[in-house]
């Protein structure tokens, strides 16, 4: 029953940044991982960031570790991933999801229970 809605995409040049926002209904996300993946055409979805809502600690794929940063609100519900220095192999569709299993830190995209319908991100060289 839970809905995830992902916002914030859009075209770039390489160095510039984006927020993207992840609305989340018909539950909370406390004490739950919620991550960031994403998808370019004719490759694997793969992960961006993590983080458990319970405690704010936060997980990041190497390609993005200092330049993306992964943070929660849960007055809004509402999850963010600020991506800056942005560079063209960061494009593709950006997914939100919601693990409600017992894995810590999922990485996985099979892992996941509810998946936003995606944001596209394009970076411009």
């Amino acid at each position: 029953q839970v809905q995830l809605v992902e916002s914030g995409g859009g075209s770039v040049q390489a160095g510039g940044s984006l927020r993207l926002s992840c609305a989340a209904s018909g539950a909370p996300i406390i004490r739950k991982y919620m991550g960031w993946f994403r998808q370019a055409p004719g490759k694997e979805r793969e992960v961006v960031a993590v983080i458990y809502t319970g405690s704010g600690s936060t997980y990041y794929g190497d390609s993005v570790k200092g330049r993306f940063t992964i943070s929660q609100d849960n007055a809004k519900n509402t999850v963010y991933l600020q991506m800056n220095s942005l560079k063209p192999e960061d494009t593709g569709m950006y997914y939100c999801a919601l693990s409600i299993g017992g894995i810590s830190f999922p990485v996985r995209p099979n892992a996941y229970n509810y998946w936003g319908q995606g944001t596209q991100v394009t970076v411009s060289s």
